[in-house]
């Protein structure tokens, strides 16, 4: 069944035409990602999907009573909200329901019996409602989402959480409201390797249709069944995932050159043909003149613009970065505990962890941002780092907002070199990095947040830094970019520091892998992300092998352990009964235990009328009657010793 239904949709900013024209429909099981370069209009569609944004033209037809949930960047939230309260605003209904139930069963407790046929009336309508939703474990169920995603404070007020815990919880409240279409505008932003895993693979069963806009190219390949992608403002559809799309892609761009090139051979020969003068005497030669006219007249698509990322090498010395036995705490916790490392000049190392860990710690103590609190850093003297920061805090000051995007290249240089030692202007940089001539004139704070993060990235490599530090880079960025930024870390003559939760990009980028363990240590790993992941899953097995052999070796020694207590068992049964303990026989027999179980009636009649004892009274009669239990079973136990050994 269609959710929704969209018909010639545009949306028009003055300075760019972000859709025009725009047609598709959203069925109850697609699973869609939305793709496109950064300031194509991804979020604008989504927003506009949301109703949130305006449209300039075309119409929406949501299916009648269908539920639309959407999940911004940056979500809004209420600060007096605990984290589970927040959790429940979108699940309003259901949370309603419950409470009701509640309060009916407590009234029916209360009430005679004409009231109680009536509230139980009230109570099953309330039971079927929960019933039909699945409402019950509610709360457990968000608990576990919450959890997943790195949660476990679930009284913590909103407004003290982190921009990324916020969003987590945003996340888990969509989830949990289980609408017939989510739209989600960078789902994985803020989440560590293991929770983009776990959300992957929920969406993967989630009931409803979803549509995403997400950089992780692992992620949108797990996820979607089918690609739309913003192209200069045209919306095509693919049916398949991400994987599909490219090859589909590739395809139709050489189709369309090979077109070009026909269209180009013939149109030179006709030309040729035209040169000749020939007369338009016959019908035939006329329609034939005018035929090259319309040919000549033929526009074709041009081939998206792709970012060109060309900047010339700075010469690098044996000494890059050393790190002797640094550490750094915040009170009890500690987050960096004794690292050292020697970075090469060509080294290529990822660093990863959960969120929190101290990975951008990390970052900001080696640029110098943050001091450690044992150790110390090294920088050699050749050394020129550029610092991709993963909040761009270099662009969100109010002067550099209110900058042009070409001033803020000309602060860096208004001529860069390139790597084949020519010279080339501002503008022409930033056409290369997609940026048209009404952006590059246009305030920073108009653009979107991913054309900033681009803007962001050419300044710091025109700086010409001959170590890179990128700290999760692929937020935000589109994924045309950082394929090309993937290809430019592979040729950069330097080293590369990578903090990022993106499995792709960690794949294609890096050689070493730092993790963060729970004592604040640094464990190394060779090769790539994908390598670090197969070294994890054999460490688990090898340990859960080794859990099962002790499991044997424990069970082997409890049966002989077991063995020996019953050989000692029949030697002390082979032992005869002396006249003492004949008599202790005969009085356990006679008066212990049937006075024993005489007083745990007595007390348990007692108990059964708690409702007249007050606390004290009750708590006392609770220890008496543990006590007489326990001697009544220590009793019996002996009886039954005695017993066999008479029976001997």
């Amino acid at each position: 069944m269609t959710i929704l239904t969209v018909q010639s949709l545009k949306k028009d900013f003055g300075i760019k035409e972000i859709i025009k024209d725009a047609s598709f429909s959203i069925e109850d099981n697609d699973k869609v990602g939305l793709i496109g370069v950064n300031g194509a209009g991804k979020s604008t569609l989504l927003k506009m999907l949301a109703g949130i944004e305006p449209t300039d033209g075309g119409e929406m037809v949501t299916k009648s009573g269908g539920r639309i949930i959407y999940l911004p960047q940056q979500p809004d939230i209420n600060p007096d909200h605990t984290v589970l309260e927040q959790v429940f605003a979108d699940c309003g209904e259901q949370m309603e329901w419950i409470k009701e139930y509640e309060d009916l069963s407590h009234r029916i407790a209360q009430a005679d019996v004409a009231t109680q046929e009536q509230l139980m009336g009230q109570l099953a309508r309330v039971t079927e409602k929960i019933d039909s939703h699945n409402a019950w474990n509610l709360e457990a169920e968000a608990k576990i989402i919450l959890d997943k995603l790195g949660i476990q404070d679930f009284e913590a007020k909103m407004g003290s959480l982190s921009g990324g815990y916020r969003k987590r919880v945003a996340l888990a409240s969509v989830l949990m409201a289980e609408p017939d279409l989510l739209l989600m505008d960078e789902p994985t932003n803020h989440l560590d390797a293991e929770s983009v895993e776990w959300l992957q693979e929920y969406l993967q069963k989630f009931s409803g249709a979803i549509f995403l806009i997400t950089h992780d190219r692992y992620f949108l390949d797990q996820v979607t069944t089918r690609i739309l992608e913003v192209d200069r403002g045209e919306v095509f559809s693919y049916a398949g995932n991400y994987s599909y799309y490219l090859e589909k892609k590739a395809l139709a761009e050489e189709s369309d050159a090979s077109s070009q090139r026909k269209h180009q051979g013939v149109l030179r020969r006709e030309l040729e043909w035209l040169k000749r003068g020939p007369k338009a005497r016959s019908t035939k030669q006329k329609a034939r003149i005018d035929r090259i006219s319309d040919m000549k007249n033929k526009q074709f698509r041009k081939a998206q613009g792709k970012v060109e990322i060309d900047t010339p090498s700075r010469r690098i010395g044996k000494k890059v970065i050393e790190l002797h036995g640094i550490g750094k705490s915040y009170g009890d916790r500690t987050l960096i505990n004794d690292f050292t490392y020697i970075f090469e000049p060509d080294d290529r190392v990822g660093i990863i962890g959960g969120n929190g860990v101290g990975k951008s710690t990390l970052m900001n103590m080696i640029m110098g941002k943050i001091e450690p609190d044992d150790g110390h850093v090294d920088i050699g003297g050749t050394i020129k780092i550029g610092y991709f920061d993963q909040h761009s805090d270099d662009l969100i000051t109010a002067k550099e907002q209110q900058l042009r995007a070409i001033e803020y290249i000309k602060e860096v240089a208004t001529y860069i070199e390139t790597s084949d030692g020519s010279q080339i202007s501002a503008t022409q940089l930033l056409e290369r990095f997609l940026f048209t001539p009404n952006q590059q004139y246009a305030p920073i704070e108009k653009l979107s947040g991913g054309e900033k993060r681009r803007l962001f990235l050419l300044r710091m490599l025109i700086s010409n830094p001959n170590v890179l530090i990128l700290d999760e880079p692929t937020n935000d960025l589109d994924v045309q970019t950082l394929a090309v930024l993937e290809e430019y870390i592979e040729s950069f003559k330097g080293c590369v520091i990578v903090v990022s939760h993106d499995r792709y990009f960690l794949d294609r980028t890096v050689e070493t892998i730092f993790a963060f363990q729970q004592d604040g240590t640094l464990k190394q790993y060779p090769g790539n992300y994908s390598i670090y992941l197969e070294y994890k899953r054999r460490q688990e097995a090898r340990e859960k092998e080794e859990y099962e052999q002790n499991k044997i070796v424990e069970k082997a020694k409890n049966k002989k352990e077991n063995s020996n207590k019953k050989e000692t068992k029949n030697k002390k049964s082979n032992k005869k009964i002396s006249n003492f303990e004949l008599r202790e026989l005969d009085k356990l027999e006679t008066k212990v235990i049937p006075n024993l179980e005489e007083q745990k009636v007595e007390l348990e009649k007692q108990l059964y009328k708690s409702q007249e004892l007050d606390y004290e009274d009750l708590q006392n009669l609770t220890q008496k009657l543990a006590t007489i239990n326990q001697q009544l079973d220590t009793a019996t136990e002996k009886w039954m010793e005695l017993s066999e050994m008479v029976e001997q």
